[in-house]
């Protein structure tokens, strides 16, 4: 609920200002992709002021976004590397349970065949 709110109260007055910034710059401007020749570029752009600011902010966010996804990178490896750890021990302590409770029983069976036997402790067979 809080983030919500919160999320409102940002979003909201930067959706306003956006549409005034978009209200305010209707107009048209060059935009020269030709920095050798600014008299009589090659390849010009007219558009409308707020539809380039709105796709530079945009582009400055996917661009900001990957920045980040790469910074990343490290944290990544370590969760996975941390993950493949937990998974093998994991294994290894079931198959350690699975050993004990084979062992548990193999123990059992042999000390009441002993003691069926009628032999002595010294004379039974060692635990596993």
């Amino acid at each position: 609920m809080l983030r919500k709110t919160l999320a409102a109260v940002i979003l909201v007055p930067l959706a306003l200002a956006m549409v005034g910034v978009a209200v305010a710059n209707r107009s048209a401007v060059s935009v020269s992709f030709d920095p050798f020749n600014p008299a009589n570029p090659a390849y010009v752009l007219d558009v409308r002021l707020f539809v380039l600011m709105l796709v530079l902010i945009a582009l400055g966010v996917v661009v900001g976004g990957v920045a980040a996804w790469l910074n990343q990178r490290k944290w990544r490896r370590a969760a996975r590397r941390h993950q493949l750890e937990a998974r093998q021990a994991r294994d290894e302590a079931k198959a350690l349970r699975e050993r004990i409770e084979a062992s548990e029983a193999h123990d059992a069976r042999g000390a009441h065949d002993a003691r069926r036997a009628g032999l002595p402790m010294a004379l039974r067979p060692p635990a596993a």
